[in-house]
């Protein structure tokens, strides 16, 4: 599996569970997003545009995905919430598709276009890696099944504060119909039967922090 193609598996409206561990204060704190991720072809204006941005050759990219997002965490005040979007392009390495640049209009950690590396591991997780100028982003996503994703995250800011995310992330459009067609053509995602069927199931899902 290449990045584009993770992004287009991704592709839907899904709800993340996160719990964020403020390391400097030994407190962990809760929340929900709902979170849209649309891919864009490669030829895409907007992909287009964050190339340019970058002073990167358009041609060069495989594609992208515009990210859009809103949700509470427990310690905001009032009125306060999460509500934002980014636009993100894969640009693959000339000799891997796995490997390569994720351009960025907006950061994850901060509101500030970036370029980061991407790289596919062993499991096929796709794994981003950004440098900012105060801090620098280590982030973790991987398929458990076709409709639930795993994401972790490690943020170091250079004041020595650091915090870690666990999300899990649930497909929550009515793409069912795909994945059963999904399973019964055998198009999985790494996933036996079994697990297929697991995920066309009514269930009740509990993390491994317990929420």
């Amino acid at each position: 599996m290449d990045a584009m193609k993770f992004f287009q598996l991704s592709a839907g409206n899904w709800r993340s569970q996160r719990t964020t561990h403020h390391l400097a204060f030994r407190q962990a704190e809760k929340g929900e997003l709902d979170i849209n991720v649309a891919t864009l072809k490669a030829d895409h204006p907007q992909v287009i545009e964050l190339c340019e941005l970058h002073k990167i050759n358009p041609s060069l990219a495989a594609g992208g995905a515009l990210v859009s997002w809103q949700g509470t965490m427990a310690w905001d005040q009032t009125d306060e919430g999460h509500k934002d979007s980014t636009v993100m392009v894969v640009v693959p390495d000339a000799d891997s598709p796995r490997h390569g640049k994720l351009l960025r209009e907006k950061g994850y950690a901060e509101t500030m276009p970036v370029a980061g590396l991407y790289q596919m591991d062993a499991q096929d997780g796709l794994v981003l890696i950004t440098e900012y100028e105060t801090m620098s982003a280590h982030e973790r996503f991987s398929f458990i099944t076709p409709s639930r994703r795993m994401r972790t995250s490690i943020v170091k800011r250079f004041g020595g504060f650091s915090s870690a995310s666990f999300c899990i992330e649930t497909r929550i459009d009515s793409n069912l119909e795909n994945l059963e067609n999904r399973a019964n053509t055998g198009s999985n995602i790494g996933v036996t039967s079994q697990q297929q069927q697991n995920v066309l199931a009514p269930e009740e899902y509990y993390s491994i922090l317990g929420w």
